[in-house]
């Protein structure tokens, strides 16, 4: 039973929640990016190619038949994909820096402080 609890607690740590919920997003993510590349962008280059079909694009060798076409939509896939990460990772790091900017209150003086300042004062008076 020690070993169920322990697994509960790693599990139900905020870390591992975040993970979880970043990779169920990121796929959802990626079928987005995927249908808008296979979609939308690949018939518009498609057509700006004169009528090239990227999922059609395969050399035969032999037996084997090779799906260039494929590859080159997964590669704009990822850049698509690494260029929003980018961006997003670009946004949080200038939040970041714009609130280590800011300027903090000084913290409150201690109780040794408190009582050297008051000590100062009364042998100033």
């Amino acid at each position: 039973m020690g070993m169920m609890k322990e697994f509960k607690e790693f599990a139900m740590k905020g870390n591992v929640m975040d993970l979880a919920i970043g990779v169920i997003i990121g796929g959802a993510f990626g079928k987005i990016v995927g249908s808008l590349v296979d979609n939308i962008l690949m018939p518009i280059v498609g057509i700006l190619m004169q009528g090239v079909n990227f999922a059609t694009l395969s050399v035969k060798i032999g037996e084997a038949e090779i799906k260039y076409g494929m590859f080159i939509g997964a590669i704009i896939d990822f850049i698509i994909i690494a260029l929003v990460m980018f961006m997003i990772i670009k946004a949080v790091n200038n939040m970041k820096r714009k609130e280590e900017a800011a300027p903090s209150a000084p913290p409150a003086p201690t109780k040794d402080q408190q009582l050297l300042s008051e000590i100062r004062d009364l042998l100033k008076k």
